[in-house]
């Protein structure tokens, strides 16, 4: 096995990470798992290295190296004839090349070795190039070569070996090194030939130890579909997936904090046909409509990637994220990794800077034309350029003007040259880790992958703009939609005394919003998870199979596919919802309001209209509070304790406290922690806050008999000015009037100060005055307000207009 000191053939577990010269990076990757982290019960596939002194054996063996470098001489890199030419003519002269009897020997005698091991006289193998330069921290050339599934007999091995040397000049790994300025000979390559993992019969994907959107460092970002993992990274599925919390997923909790389904309508397995490795088939809907993972093995998968990435951070001396691929046996049930590697997108990015895209078009909702899974953040306009099934051949013809918009079905890596030129892609399926999305993301250029359609309702020369500046959900809009970038830098924030807090509504901007590092949540509402992510009426969900309507019955089994009952979904979608808020700002307080629907925005849900009354004031009528003891309602308010329950308990988010909105005597408050006891939440135990919302001119007058019951209180001036004024806000008849500087409404918050620094608790305000009037600034902190919470487009005007007042205050 040892030929002039060169090693032609490793074991996996015999390498590490300072092999890469000699092993490749992704090799490197797995020996250091198997050697390191086997003890800590992550499991990989073994298997053995074809390593670069091979390939630097077979290519002199050939004697193929002036050959090949008489052909890259001629290369223009830009033009793609030249590239395509060159490509294939270095492929023919590698994949024309026979081995050595030295190293066939030695790659036959690892093979019958491994084949043994497994007790199988030709053992299935995937076999996966691995280059010097992949996978380094300064150059993501994960992708750039080829990988065989599937592959059995002796054959087979060394003809998928042979194109994986081969595969060192495909069209886009030859762009891809021109393009980050790699010596195309200074990159060596090997072969990792490893077991197969039965997931042809089970799941498998990718997971990311980062957010991969947002850059958040507390999240384990998991996709996953049926089958051979292909299909997720090549982007011909939509997967699942999940996202678990680190911190607490440590302490011992179980925080997946988001469960998305995805169209897995396909899977590849294992072929039976002659000459095939592998097939793709349709997925049964059964299976469709339910989530491929477990939550046990979505728990046991997240720690194992936690484990990767504090082992590769202890080594490296610096914060390592890792992508990570991995895969379910379905006979064995096992769960193992097949590949690890470092993030290289956002761990290099400089997080005290913070850019916004702010999207000038008020009225833009009634331009969009397609959603998708956002990727990324920014914001790009340009023409459609339809592409569908397009040859190596027919690239070099096809018109691409740089700023174009491409979209299509699923992107080929052989696209890559044309991608360069794109200022979007947007594709039918794929996932946030697929093909599209990484290329994306290494071109910083936005991507909306898995809208379903965008191939059908797009066309060609349309002016479009894709943005991916409005949380998780990317839209194409029709037309140029104005809109403008602003930079942030959070060094030069001025340091403020009373803490500012945030507004937050999406879960899905939550860890976008995390980098603006405030001191908490003041108000997240239910209503906006129940709106948009929920979409139905909870006692819908609770009784719609008692009510005869087939229709709505299966609007409510489509929605809640996957989970037990439409109960079920319910606490867990809102659970969900509530939880990555938690975790976004965690271990800062996170205060949730209690859903406040009005009976006239409740009805317009699904359901709705056999569980709401007609109110002629709906404002001042069945909301808050009233709804959560009433029989009417009290069912579904015990869903929303439920939920809170299982993000405390179940999460670990303890830092996640509620409040009661439009409790208008401490009687009701009573009656309302009478309901919650009953659903297992209660005030105090295991340190549960209950805020109330001071929205009513009888929380001011009553706010003394209110302060015995409750945590704190948070001003919610825009209901406080209404009702202290007597005005309906929505009237444009009396909208000159409303004001919430007006001295009576100024008098109503200064009374509710004092009544809760006698009663020795806390007491904020949530909404935008304190931001857009700094004498308004000014006379909260003079009267002692804890806290100010404003949405995060107002966060940076608010911290400045604060310390300009505190300034003030202190020269006097």
């Amino acid at each position: 096995m040892i030929t002039i000191g060169q090693q032609f053939i490793l074991p996996l577990e015999k390498v590490g990470i300072n092999d890469i010269d000699k092993v490749g990076g992704k090799n490197a990757s797995l020996g250091e798992m198997i050697q390191h982290l086997t003890e800590r019960g992550v499991r990989v596939p073994g298997g053995f290295v074809v390593t670069v002194a091979a390939y630097q054996h077979f290519i002199a063996h050939n004697q193929l190296d002036s050959k090949i470098r008489a052909v890259v001489a001629n290369l223009d890199p830009e033009n793609m004839a030249s590239l395509q030419s060159c490509g294939l003519e270095v492929r023919n002269l590698v994949e024309s090349g026979r081995f050595s009897e030295q190293l066939t020997e030695e790659i036959l005698a690892a093979y019958a070795d491994l084949s043994k091991k497994s007790q199988q006289d030709a053992t299935d193998v995937a076999v996966r190039s691995s280059a010097t330069a992949e996978d380094l921290p300064d150059a993501s050339f994960a992708g750039q070569q080829e990988t065989y599934l599937n592959v059995n007999g002796t054959d087979d091995l060394l003809l998928t070996i042979k194109k994986c040397f081969a595969s060192l000049f495909t069209d886009r790994a030859i762009s891809y090194r021109h393009s980050f300025g790699y010596d195309h000979f200074q990159i060596g390559l090997s072969v990792c030939v490893q077991k197969m993992v039965r997931s042809d019969l089970a799941a498998s994907g990718v997971a990311f130890s980062i957010d991969t959107e947002s850059g958040f460092k507390d999240a384990v970002i998991i996709n996953g579909s049926y089958g051979l993992g292909e299909m997720v990274v090549q982007g011909a599925v939509s997967p699942d997936e999940f996202i678990v919390f680190k911190p607490t997923l440590l302490q011992g909790f179980a925080p997946i904090i988001e469960k998305k389904m995805g169209r897995k309508n396909q899977k590849m397995l294992y072929s039976t046909a002659p000459g095939e490795r592998v097939t793709i088939v349709p997925v049964s809907q059964e299976d469709e409509d339910q989530f491929c993972l477990s939550d046990a093995q979505i728990l046991e998968l997240a720690k194992w990637v936690v484990a990767i990435e504090a082992y590769y951070t202890g080594i490296k001396n610096h914060w390592c994220p890792m992508d990570v691929e991995w895969a379910v046996d379905g006979i064995t049930k096992e769960l193992f990794i097949v590949q690890a590697r470092p993030e290289t997108i956002h761990s290099r990015r400089e997080a005290t800077t913070v850019r916004e895209y702010i999207i000038e078009d008020k009225g833009r909702e009634a331009k969009i034309l397609v959603r998708g899974i956002a990727v990324g953040d920014k914001i790009a306009s340009g023409k459609v350029r339809l592409l569908g099934t397009l040859s190596k051949e027919a690239i070099q013809d096809y018109v691409f003007e740089p700023g174009d918009i491409l979209v299509t079905d699923m992107t080929d890596p052989d696209w890559e040259p044309i991608m360069k030129k794109a200022a979007a892609i947007i594709t039918n399926k794929g996932g946030r880790t697929c093909h599209a999305a990484i290329v994306a993301r290494e071109l910083g250029v936005p991507a909306i992958v898995g809208t379903g359609n965008a191939t059908a309702l797009l066309e060609a020369g349309w002016n479009i703009t894709a943005s991916c500046a409005e949380g998780e959900v990317g839209f194409i809009y029709q037309g140029v939609i104005p809109f403008h970038e602003e930079v942030h830098e959070l060094s030069k924030l001025p340091t403020v005394k009373t803490p500012i807090l945030l507004n937050v509504a999406s879960p899905d901007m939550a860890f976008h919003f995390a980098h603006l590092q405030p001191k908490g949540i003041g108000l997240a509402r239910e209503e906006f998870i129940i709106n948009n992510y929920i979409k139905a009426h909870p006692m819908a969900l609770l009784k719609h199979e008692q009510l005869n309507d087939a229709p709505l019955s299966q609007t409510i089994r489509l929605l809640s596919k996957g989970y037990a009952s439409g109960a079920d979904f319910f606490v867990e979608k809102l659970a969900q919802g509530i939880a990555k808020i938690g975790a976004a700002f965690y271990p800062n307080k996170v205060i949730v309001r209690f859903s406040d629907f009005k009976s006239n925005e409740y009805y317009n849900l699904p359901g709705g209209s056999y569980f709401e009354p007609h109110e002629e004031n709906p404002m001042i009528g069945w909301r808050g509070a009233s709804r959560y003891y009433a029989k009417e309602y009290k069912e579904a308010f015990g869903l929303e304790c439920k939920a809170i329950k299982k993000v405390r308990e179940e999460m670990g988010l303890s830092n996640v406290i509620v409040m009661v909105p439009f409790c208008r005597t401490p009687a009701e408050l009573l009656k309302v922690y009478d309901t919650m006891k009953e659903y297992g939440l209660e005030r105090g135990k295991d340190g549960l806050e209950v805020y109330i919302m001071a929205e009513l001119p009888s929380n001011v007058m009553l706010a003394a008999a209110f302060a015995q019951h409750i945590d704190g209180f948070s001003i919610g001036s825009n209901d406080l000015t209404q009702l202290t004024l007597g005005l309906d806000r929505d009237s444009s008849l009396v909208a000159h009037l409303y004001d919430e500087r007006n001295e009576a409404v100024k008098a109503m918050i200064s009374l509710l100060i004092k009544a809760a620094k006698t009663a020795g608790i806390k007491v904020g305000i949530c909404g935008q005055g304190p931001s857009d009037f700094p004498d308004f600034a000014q006379f909260l902190v003079e009267e002692g307000i804890d806290t100010i919470s404003v949405t995060p487009d107002a966060y940076f005007k608010t911290v400045n207009a604060i310390a300009s007042v505190e300034a003030l205050m202190a020269a006097r």
